[in-house]
């Protein structure tokens, strides 16, 4: 959800412009500013009827010729209020009110202002092409009061031309006014949908970021896994077994339970930092190609027979993306062969440089029957994480059977000179 900081004083804005949550009400709510704008407006206008009616009811008019009978000067009065009261209702019907009340614009002087001020709303709510159409309308109108009612102390051409000024003049502060509030609904919505963008953004790359960590903890726990099953199987089949060899076996189940136990608080950890927004808690040191050698033996203490084939150029060169990488795959290697293959050993072989690419293959014998105590349960997700792995490094990755009927994943990763 998107959270635009609310104006520090929303009161002196216009409705249209306070809150984004109200934009779905078909009529904004009237705020201070408004209430205080519409009250100055309906004073100003019975001010201004007051004293329309006031001149015109006096022995000598000094803004327009007054109206041949008394009676016609009270009902242009009394017309005068009534568009007065109409103006705490131009917000909601700016434009009904002002075709209503152009035929007024003939002939009163008193309602003036008050139609002055439905013609600026129409302009500042309105499309452009109906301010125009109004201004026209209100142009042709001025030319007949100025002629059915001439001021005393100017001619007909100098009325009518104030007229034209004075209805260009408002047409050009409401169209100003109008396009002020567009730029600010503008970018108002542009910097929505950019905190919306950026929200999503960040969504994305927690997301992602989740997912490389589920990725690296499925290697890990994993092959942890694997190790412990391969040593509780070993410690279940052999119950005769010397006491040195079932201390030793309880030692590794014992250490191989305590690493995993350890990668799985540091996975946690990192998951609540990143709920916490804790996002630069620093990471646990990701293993390299430098590793290798101890992840072997690792899984020789467990009893898999592993053969390595090292041959590597500047392997102190080894970038540590392409080494996490290379690591990976070993241990996805090593750790379906005892889920899959247990007793069979296997072939690791690791070879390239600089600008041919590092080379990764793991091999082992296909298994005949189904091993002793079942197979290890598994997610199916080893193979696609290490797929997703290669294919961002932009390298290639093959597994399955080969032409000897052995089982072998081999994997190419670009290693730029």
């Amino acid at each position: 959800m998107t959270s635009i900081a609310v104006p520090e004083h929303p009161w002196l804005l216009p409705g249209e412009l306070v809150v984004p949550a109200e934009r779905g009400r078909t009529r904004p709510r009237r705020t201070t500013r408004d209430w205080i704008v519409d009250s100055l407006a309906f004073l100003i206008s019975v001010v201004w009827v007051l004293f329309a009616t006031a001149d015109a009811l006096s022995p000598d008019p000094a803004i327009t010729t007054p109206l041949p009978h008394d009676w016609m000067t009270g009902a242009d009065a009394l017309i005068g209020l009534v568009c007065c009261g109409l103006l705490w209702c131009r917000r909601r019907w700016p434009l009904g009110l002002m075709v209503a009340t152009t035929p007024l614009t003939l002939f009163s002087m008193a309602s003036a202002v008050p139609l002055l001020i439905f013609y600026f709303t129409v302009v500042v709510h309105r499309r452009t092409a109906i301010a125009i159409a109004v201004t026209g309308a209100g142009l042709v109108t001025n030319m007949v009061f100025s002629w059915l009612r001439p001021d005393p102390n100017m001619s007909y051409w100098l009325t009518a031309s104030w007229g034209v000024v004075l209805s260009f003049a408002v047409l050009a502060w409401g169209m100003f006014v109008r396009a002020r509030r567009q730029l600010i609904v503008s970018l108002r919505e542009r910097a929505e949908r950019a905190e919306a963008e950026q929200q999503l953004r960040v969504t994305q790359a927690r997301h992602l970021e989740r997912t490389r960590i589920a990725r690296e903890m499925h290697d890990v726990l994993a092959h942890r896994i694997s190790l412990l099953s391969l040593h509780a199987g070993a410690l279940e089949f052999r119950p005769d077994a010397p006491p040195e060899e079932v201390a030793r076996a309880a030692g590794v189940i014992r250490g191989s339970a305590h690493a995993a136990l350890q990668d799985l608080r540091e996975v946690i950890g990192v998951l609540r930092a990143e709920d916490d927004g804790a996002g630069d808690a620093p990471e646990p040191p990701q293993p390299t190609l430098a590793d290798l050698p101890a992840l072997i033996a690792e899984s020789r203490s467990a009893g898999v027979r592993v053969n390595v084939s090292d041959s590597v150029a500047s392997p102190g060169e080894v970038p540590a993306a392409l080494g996490r990488a290379a690591y990976r795959i070993v241990q996805e290697g090593l750790t379906n062969a005892r889920k899959h293959a247990a007793g069979a050993a296997v072939t690791v072989d690791v070879a390239g440089g600089p600008g041919a690419g590092l080379t990764v293959a793991i091999g082992n014998r296909w298994p005949v029957g189904s091993p002793a105590g079942g197979t290890l349960p598994g997610a199916g997700t080893g193979l696609v994480g290490i797929s997703e792995r290669v294919t961002l490094a932009g390298g290639r990755l093959a597994y399955g059977r080969d032409d000897s009927g052995d089982f072998r994943l081999a994997a190419w990763l670009p290693w730029s000179a």
